[in-house]
């Protein structure tokens, strides 16, 4: 069933389309379009100066374009402004920001032709993509750089992905391959077409489709190391959340209940250690792990909203009979989240190194071997997992600086001040990858430190899981290269083996509530 453009959309649509799904147009939404554009149009008949229709853009907003100048002015936008460098969008990612590009524009305030729309959804539903770099937009009158370069496919320039070939190709030649008509600009399509914060929407949503397993996956791994260290499962008592009732924290203390029951062959055999309490990396997982759920809660909810906003400028309200200048093109609403969501990943995944520090360690470890490795000194064990893991974690920390503290004048002083939202949300994907690495290294060595404790066993749970790491990175008799065993374990976590496991044995028990 295809996702629809127009109505409101959500996290999962976007998943949705930028897996593959095909979309359409609403039959409402195309009315508005066409209403919005004639109201324009009158205006525009009238002899109206109206900005960006027929003026410059920037600090040429005062310089009058004449009529017989109107598609040409639309055209040398969209080449001068597509001005991209670096490394490319994804496949999935450029699905995504052009989904949430037309639903910005589906929703008539641009004062565009339905074509515009329809162009976009062709492409995707032919799935043929645009070449859009990742670097060179400010996040402030919106995405422009990037947005030019799927605008340029759009009219039959640039390069776009044949996914049947699995190639870049001149967009012209592979539209005439198609048969596939290119898009030809009227006034103020091709300003429409880059304004707005699709690109650090887009990249932003697909992150947080990935910190949710996340989420997930910190708590499992948690639990899975306090059995190891055969902590105490008493941080956990729901008396204690409802005293700080913080939805994250009740959440993960539930989750943490669920994963780890009352009692384990293992917790039974470590209850008159002594011990009063546990360490932080431990017994405050719902309070560290639980503000993350909540931080990414918030991220989505902001998100969606800006996925179903009017983005443009000027906007037109033709019921209300106004065109008005705004500024709805900047990105700091998403800016903020983008930084807000590295932050809690990169605390979070630092927690779990935290841990991972804890096994190794025979000073805390609570009986097992230095460096989970049988005959140390002859066999290093997992000495340079923690290592790896605390290098990741220093990485998160300086991408965790926020990208919208700073910002540019640019377009010669009128457009003095952007979000830098884009660079956000492209470094969230790389704290975001590092931590995924950081779970997976907790994951190899949390079960390596319960195979020492062997023929006892954990939870019916946690052995499941238990089952699954092991058939990708099985006990370690003496020294391999680990860094194959985290492989293993991160192409299964990215495939669908990760999720087919956890939907069957665990979402029933584990939630990440809105």
């Amino acid at each position: 069933m295809s996702v629809t453009v127009g109505p409101k959309i959500d996290l999962n649509d976007v998943v949705r389309v930028s897996e593959g799904e095909s979309v359409a147009l609403s039959p409402e939404h195309k009315s508005i379009l066409m209403r919005g554009r004639k109201y324009l149009m009158n205006r525009l008949s009238n002899g109206e100066v109206i900005y960006g229709v027929n003026t410059g853009f920037g600090s040429f907003s005062n310089t009058v374009i004449s009529n017989a100048q109107l598609v040409q002015l639309q055209k040398n936008l969209i080449r001068s402004h597509s001005m991209g460098v670096g490394e490319v969008f994804t496949p999935e990612q450029t699905r995504a920001i052009m989904l949430l590009r037309a639903q910005a524009l589906s929703q008539g305030h641009s004062g565009i032709r339905p074509e515009v729309v329809e162009k976009i959804l062709e492409f995707l539903n032919a799935d043929i993509l645009p070449w859009i770099p990742g670097q060179g937009s400010v996040g402030a009158s919106g995405d422009l750089a990037p947005l030019a370069h799927l605008a340029l496919s759009l009219i039959g320039e640039g390069r776009v992905w044949d996914n049947e070939k699995k190639t870049w190709m001149a967009t012209e030649v592979l539209l005439k391959q198609r048969k596939i008509e290119p898009l030809t600009l009227e006034a103020k399509e091709g300003l429409s077409l880059i304004n707005g914060c699709q690109v650090m929407t887009a990249v932003g949503l697909l992150a947080c489709a990935r910190a949710k397993q996340l989420a997930y996956l910190a708590d499992i791994a948690g639990a899975l190391t306090l059995e190891a260290l055969r902590g105490s499962r008493s941080a956990f008592h729901p008396s204690i959340t409802q005293v700080r009732p913080h939805k994250g924290e009740i959440q993960t203390a539930a989750n943490l209940r669920s994963l780890l029951g009352e009692t384990s062959e293992i917790g039974e055999s470590h209850l008159d250690c002594g011990r009063v309490q546990d360490p932080y990396s431990l017994r405050c997982m719902p309070a560290v792990h639980g503000a993350t759920k909540d931080a990414l809660n918030n991220v989505i909810r902001v998100l969606e909203v800006e996925a179903n906003s009017s983005t443009d400028n000027p906007l037109v309200f033709d019921e209300e009979g106004l065109i008005l200048s705004c500024g709805n093109f900047h990105g700091e609403p998403v800016a903020f989240q983008m930084d807000f969501l590295a932050i809690a990943l990169s605390a979070m995944s630092s927690m779990s190194e935290c841990r991972i520090e804890k096994l190794i360690n025979p000073a805390m470890s609570s009986g097992l071997p230095a460096f989970l490795a049988k005959n140390g000194g002859l066999n290093s064990g997992h000495m340079i997992v923690q290592v790896a893991a605390a290098a990741l974690v220093s990485e998160n920390k300086i991408l965790s600086h926020p990208a919208s503290v700073d910002s540019l004048p640019t377009s010669a002083d009128k457009e003095d001040h952007v979000s830098m939202g884009t660079i956000g949300a492209r470094k969230l994907v790389r704290v975001l990858e590092n931590a995924e690495q950081i779970l997976a290294m907790e994951l190899l060595s949390s079960t390596q430190g319960l195979g020492f404790l062997t023929p006892m066993k954990s939870t019916p749970h946690l052995e499941k899981v238990i089952k699954w790491v092991r058939e990708r990175a099985p006990f370690a008799e003496e020294d391999r290269i680990f860094a194959h065993d985290v492989e293993a374990i991160i192409e299964g976590l990215r495939g669908g083996d990760w999720h087919e496991f956890f939907e069957k044995n665990l979402s029933s028990e584990l939630k990440l509530e809105k």
